[in-house]
């Protein structure tokens, strides 16, 4: 298997890796140019952002600055938006369903390091290169739900259709949908129901 291919099944992997490490260059290249595109060149801004993330057919609205590791790991479904600073560590796959709201200062991290120090302690080749082993988890957002500010998902975690995430949360375990829910860890505090509603149904 490749790096790419252990990369991407979870499996402990060589970041350092010349594909991997192109990738990512790209990414954070076109993270960058997205960043000093102004809001009123919108052609522009979408010219970079289907670039940076090829495999998402919808272009969300992301308010700059944003951060990606790969870019081409994250799937974006209709209709997504994320307000400042969203910082996406795609090392395996995102996927961001349709209407989805982000708040300022997100963080979607799949990256893991194994907790022995013996395996994730940096290791020297024979050439006297130095490197280090990781692996990842895949993160799950479904459709309709809002990822208030300061939030981070942790790698393996799926949040369910229609849920909120409160403000300042740190998510590390699976979230059922239509759930209000917050805090570090992040629970579970109610379920979200018509009772909730601010405006009669039409």
């Amino acid at each position: 298997m490749t790096e790419r291919e252990k990369m991407l099944a979870g499996m402990l992997y060589d970041p350092s890796d010349a594909e991997l490490s192109g990738l990512l260059l790209k990414a954070r290249k076109l993270a960058r140019r997205y960043n000093q595109i102004d809001e009123d060149e919108a052609e522009k801004r979408a010219a970079v952002l289907r670039e940076l993330l090829p495999n998402s057919p919808n272009v969300p609205f992301l308010q700059a600055p944003v951060y990606f590791d790969y870019g081409c790991n994250t799937y974006f479904g209709r209709f997504c938006s994320a307000n400042f600073h969203f910082t996406c560590l795609d090392v395996c796959p995102v996927h961001i369903g349709d209407n989805v709201m982000i708040g300022p200062n997100v963080t979607l991290v799949t990256p893991m390091h194994p907790l022995v120090p013996d395996e994730r302690n940096v290791r020297r080749r024979e050439d006297g290169s130095c490197y280090n082993l990781e692996y990842a988890k895949p993160i799950t957002i479904e459709n309709d739900c809002w990822i208030a500010s300061n939030v981070v998902v942790c790698g393996g975690v799926t949040i369910g259709e229609g849920s909120v995430i409160g403000a300042g949360s740190v998510v590390t375990r699976n979230i059922p949908a239509h759930s209000l829910a917050a805090g570090n860890p992040c629970r579970v505090i109610r379920r979200i129901t018509d009772a909730d509603r601010m405006t009669s149904r039409a």
